[in-house]
């Protein structure tokens, strides 16, 4: 690997961008070409980089950061969560969900209810990826009976998602940055909490505002079964409990199954269709995930982080720059390798010199490590929050990318708050 850093090693991203904007704005269209092409041409343009470097380890390499144990687990998280949507879906659970909630709320509440248990879940579980499995199946109903845009009620899961993500005292995103910095859970909560209760609040409020004159347009009575709801019930309490993610959505296949078989929703042929097309369903998300998680072990190795770490650690002269400039890097990282967690870990000790230098606050560090990291991994289109999100929605990431008001709020109050308090000082 490059330890100065070679600003060449981002090409492929540049490729990414010109590929699908391109495209994009010949066809007139943002969905006109699947967003696996420009993917695949980043991942092309790697392969083809560095001709110090024979093609045969490039592939090795490839195929090394596309065969991480992470990614790997994210897969076989993604096949999962595809057989637990379609069986629930045509086992009824998502339809008598969804119903029960029209029952009980108004529809200009449901939106904004979805985010708040988004909030909630994640905040729990400390994972987005969990909050986002369990929820978009029930928003995209909720989308479908109301005449909300699907890609909004998508929206106001993910930003519910991160807002647990970079919060819970239980997320990876926490501990590493807490770890690095040396200091307190509790401490880099506090403090985080405040600066984005305010995003949290504001989103709520929006959400609200855009759904208010939302209208059931299905007339017909909203039925309902509250025994099959159960699967959902049983996937939201596992997680709470901290169950694994392949054991809740096993149990959640395995629960919405057996309740289909006991209402004659399918028998055991419909059932295992219903799982091969729910897996199906999720290929071409699986497919991203191989092509981003290689493309960015070769930018990694030809020296694209490096380059960007070591850029970003000149022209500190104040308290305040060095804080931003700390988000900075952050931000470029979590781009670069689309993995908060691995953002946080790779930029920590290099944070952690930074904050010895000009004597900053541990937690102060931790938190701005975090939620700059969470920004960007919630809005980047080809993270696994969004790709899921997407997959689970059959909607583009891009689609959705303009609903999280969320994430995006998030960086700006957390940009305000480094102002403010340096200001004060």
């Amino acid at each position: 690997m490059n330890n100065k850093g070679n600003g060449l090693a981002l090409l492929p991203l540049g490729v990414f961008l010109l590929v699908y904007l391109g495209t994009s704005i010949i066809a007139k269209d943002f969905y006109a070409v699947s967003i696996l092409i420009p993917f695949l041409a980043a991942a092309l343009t790697a392969l083809i980089m560095n001709k110090k470097v024979k093609f045969d380890e490039k592939v090795d390499i490839f195929c090394r950061g596309a065969g991480n144990t992470n990614i790997l687990l994210m897969v076989i998280i993604f096949i999962l969560a595809g057989a637990f949507a379609k069986v629930a879906k045509d086992m009824g659970a998502v339809d008598s969900t969804v119903n029960l909630g029209l029952s009980l709320l108004p529809s200009s509440l449901l939106i904004p209810g979805i985010f708040i248990i988004g909030c909630f879940i994640s905040l729990s579980i400390g994972t987005s990826m969990g909050t986002i499995v369990a929820l978009v199946p029930i928003a995209v109903g909720i989308a479908d009976k109301t005449g909300i845009a699907t890609a909004l009620a998508t929206g106001a899961v993910v930003s519910g998602a991160m807002f647990g993500d970079n919060l819970s005292i239980i997320s990876d995103t926490t501990i590493a940055a807490t770890r690095t910095q040396g200091c307190e859970m509790k401490d880099k909560f506090k403090m985080n909490f405040i600066i984005v209760l305010p995003a949290a609040i504001i989103t709520a409020v929006i959400l609200m505002l855009l759904t208010k004159s939302a209208t059931v347009v299905n007339l017909e009575a909203l039925e309902f079964n509250l025994f099959k709801i159960l699967p959902y019930i049983i996937v939201i309490v596992t997680s709470l409990i901290g169950v694994n993610v392949i054991i809740v959505l096993l149990l959640g296949i395995l629960s919405s199954g057996i309740i289909g078989f006991i209402l004659g929703s399918f028998n055991l042929i419909g059932l295992f269709n219903s799982i091969s097309s729910g897996i199906l369903g999720m290929s071409e998300l699986i497919i991203i995930s191989i092509l981003i998680a290689g493309t960015i072990e070769l930018i990694n190795f030809n020296g694209g982080i490096d380059f960007i770490i070591n850029k970003g650690l000149k022209n500190f002269k104040t308290k305040r720059g060095a804080e931003y400039g700390i988000a900075t890097l952050v931000s470029l990282v979590d781009i670069c390798t689309a993995n908060n967690t691995v953002a946080i870990v790779t930029v920590g000790p290099i944070a952690k010199d930074i904050s010895n230098e000009f004597d900053l606050e541990p937690k102060r560090v931790a938190g701005i490590m975090d939620m700059f990291a969470c920004v960007f991994q919630g809005v980047i289109p080809y993270g696994a929050q969004l790709i899921s999100a997407a997959g689970l929605a059959a909607l583009s990431p891009f689609a959705i990318m303009k609903f999280l008001f969320y994430p995006y709020l998030m960086g700006i109050c957390a940009i305000i708050s480094i102002y403010i308090h340096w200001r004060n000082k």
